[in-house]
């Protein structure tokens, strides 16, 4: 659903979400946080005094930060022959974290500021009941008035276990903990309806109410350091947290008193409205932290009962298993011409669906010689996309 508003009212409620925000995630990326020299202390120094000010007007606080392989790699003056094998980067990360926290520890405790680390790999998300632990222990940090820094435990992580950027470690952790708002400080100013290098009338989008495909399309839009795709996982990472009722902000992270400005109505960056409609926490899990394990292709009818009817899916409506998964795994639905409108939690394995694909769910039971649910996905357990 698509929010409706006049270019004045949209920039009155942009500046009302910033005033009622008081929960706020923060990411800062490699490219902001180093130059050619290893860390770039300033940078630090100018974040750590933003986020106190955000501290000391009575806002909770969490850093989400890059950076680790790049001090790892200054700290011993690491020079590759070419791009780093992945035990490189989880050697030089392990060097680099101890660097990069003994930094933010001196530059938050100029301020009168405490912090604590966090490293988490995707597996400690994507079990309920990790996920939870991991709310428990940043909400009681916040009770200790402690501002808690996370990173993704490169040292640990394979492909499995990875988010794969941290601007969705971010998004994931702003809805985690239901944070207000989601600021991606970055290397570029924000987004363009145009390329405003070869495009004199190119113009700066301050306010997005909805992210459409035209909105994701204007990533090509950016030049940085980070290329099309970093834009295109923050846009991502708007629109997830979007959809859990957050709001978003992405722009340039080396200007002083970012923080500052963006509070104070300054225009600046681009911002992200929270969707008119927001999924409930649990949904939220399913649809954008776990990781899908296979696919289901399903018929017309099947197609517009899941998405039209809010029904379950049964398992006359399927037409092919793709891939190897169990009972409880993320499986995405798709429709004849393979494109996923929904993910859920399955309630019988590949193997057993293939079994019983396209039959009345009153012949499983002959089929399988059990019969667990009558539905092959709940639709208390399905979302759609």
């Amino acid at each position: 659903m698509t929010i409706q508003m006049s270019r004045e009212d949209g920039l009155y409620y942009r500046q009302t979400l910033f005033d009622k925000a008081r929960r706020v995630v923060i990411k800062v990326g490699s490219a902001i946080l180093t130059n050619e020299n290893g860390m770039n202390y300033d940078v630090i120094d100018n974040i750590a005094r933003e986020i106190a000010f955000l501290r000391n007007s009575g806002r909770e606080v969490i850093l989400v930060s890059s950076g680790a392989v790049a001090a790892g790699r200054k700290k011993i003056s690491f020079v590759p022959g070419g791009e780093l094998s992945i035990p490189e980067k989880q050697a030089l990360a392990s060097i680099g974290q101890s660097v990069l926290m003994h930094v933010y520890d001196e530059a938050f405790a100029k301020h009168g500021q405490k912090i604590a680390q966090l490293l988490l790999t995707h597996s400690d998300l994507s079990h309920r009941n990790r996920y939870l632990n991991v709310r428990n222990t940043l909400k009681t940090l916040f009770k200790f008035g402690v501002i808690p820094i996370i990173n993704e435990n490169d040292t640990v992580s394979v492909e499995e276990l990875r988010f794969g950027d941290n601007d969705t470690l971010g998004a994931l952790v702003s809805n985690l903990i239901e944070a207000d708002m989601f600021i991606c400080l970055t290397d570029v100013v924000g987004l363009y309806n145009g390329n405003p290098h070869n495009d004199p009338k190119a113009k700066p989008i301050y306010t997005v109410a909805e992210v459409t495909p035209e909105i994701e399309a204007m990533a090509g839009n950016v030049k940085s350091a980070l290329g099309t795709g970093g834009m295109q996982s923050k846009i991502r990472a708007a629109k997830m947290v979007s959809a859990a009722g957050g709001s978003s902000f992405i722009g340039p992270g080396r200007e002083p008193d970012i923080l500052k400005q963006l509070f104070s109505g300054e225009l600046i960056g681009t911002f992200f409205f929270p969707s008119a409609s927001k999924l409930p926490s649990r949904k939220h899990w399913i649809a954008y932290v776990l990781k899908p394990k296979g696919k289901l292709i399903l018929d017309q009818g099947a197609c517009y009962a899941l998405s039209k009817n809010g029904k379950s899916l049964l398992p006359s409506g399927i037409n092919q298993v793709i891939g190897d998964f169990g009972v409880g795994d993320s499986v995405e639905c798709c429709d004849q011409n393979g494109d996923v409108f929904a993910v859920g939690l399955i309630n019988y394995s590949s193997a057993d669906i293939a079994k019983i694909q396209g039959v009345q769910s009153h012949m499983i039971a002959e089929l399988l010689g059990f019969k667990d649910s009558e539905e092959v996905m709940h639709r208390d357990n399905l979302v759609l996309l």
